[in-house]
């Protein structure tokens, strides 16, 4: 892949999708396609291919997906799982189609058994039960990475999988039902904050352990793994270092400039006790990560607080 490859992402209006194309456009790559869900449903199969057919794309980077915090997961089970498999199946197949050069598909965490061992090592992909409360998304997320899988050992298809940990950044969701956790309390602290609140509660014990990523950094990730990785099993991204829910939300209260206290409702729901990704094969690939939680935190913040002051510039809710 060089500057002059016809480049098209998938979800370019998502927090993911947005970063891998500023991430492209900065370094030199100009021949990059876009399309919004009102312009292109990838849902629909004749029109994906109408897409591929015209376009022709040399490389795919498929960032477009339903996401959500546990509160949409538990809400719209069937959704995430009837448009995860829907996107992935017709763009991937249509991929192969028209002759794609290289494709890489975004997995998620959420794919490895809910007590898988830690760090968590790729091989451990099904080797337990999922978490509950992610179910429906991980089994899509699977069915993308099989589909893959499927397509380079049938076809020669050179498509490549990573599986980025809890993702976050600019142009994140911020909706109350469908953030994820960490927008969520920048948007519970802030709002917090202007009201006055003296407490602000929090899902479950806190004790949860999760791993943060910046999206910049899972953009560069993916580039670097168009760039230099063709294995046929998935990869993970993250930064191998792990912070209860308990931390962040006082790491969150700390930079938003809240100064009331934390109450955690234990009658709400956990998630998985800890997943940390064993990043090590990435590290030995020649990447690492560059932006510590609390400097990505910061600018997170800051440009919540751009797309709060203007609604003009807000970000959408679902992508």
């Amino acid at each position: 892949m060089d500057v002059s490859s016809k480049i098209y992402v998938a979800g370019h209006r998502g927090m993911v999708g947005g970063a891998l194309i500023h991430h492209l456009q900065q370094r030199g790559y100009r021949k990059l396609l876009k399309r919004s869900s009102v312009e292109l449903d990838l849902r629909n199969q004749a029109a994906v291919n109408r897409f591929f057919a015209q376009e022709r794309p040399e490389y795919v980077f498929l960032a477009a997906a339903r996401v959500g915090g546990l509160t949409a997961h538990d809400t719209y089970q069937a959704e995430f799982l009837y448009d995860n498999l829907m996107i992935e199946a017709n763009v991937l197949h249509a991929a192969y189609q028209y002759g794609v050069k290289k494709l890489l598909f975004l997995g998620s965490s959420c794919m490895y058994p809910r007590l898988a061992a830690q760090p968590v090592k790729t091989d451990y992909l099904l080797q337990g039960p999922l978490e509950p409360l992610t179910e429906s998304y991980a089994v899509a997320k699977i069915a993308g990475l099989k589909l893959c899988q499927a397509y380079r050992d049938q076809y020669g298809a050179n498509f490549i999988t990573a599986v980025p940990t809890n993702v976050y950044g600019l142009g994140d969701n911020y909706h109350p039902q469908e953030a994820q956790v960490l927008p969520a309390l920048v948007q519970r602290f802030h709002q917090a904050t202007l009201a006055g609140s003296p407490s602000v509660n929090v899902w479950g014990t806190g004790t949860p352990r999760r791993e943060f990523l910046f999206a910049d950094d899972l953009a560069d990730a993916c580039v670097y793994l168009m760039q230099h990785y063709q294995g046929r099993e998935p990869m993970n991204v993250g930064t191998g270092e792990g912070i209860s829910i308990r931390e962040l939300a006082d790491l969150v209260k700390s930079t938003v400039g809240y100064a009331g206290e934390i109450a955690f409702d234990f009658a709400q729901p956990d998630g998985a006790p800890r997943k940390l990704l064993d990043v090590s094969p990435l590290y030995a690939l020649g990447w690492r990560h560059r932006t510590s939680l609390k400097e990505g935190l910061r600018m997170t913040y800051q440009d919540f607080l751009g797309a709060h002051l203007n609604p003009r510039t807000a970000y959408p809710v679902t992508y």
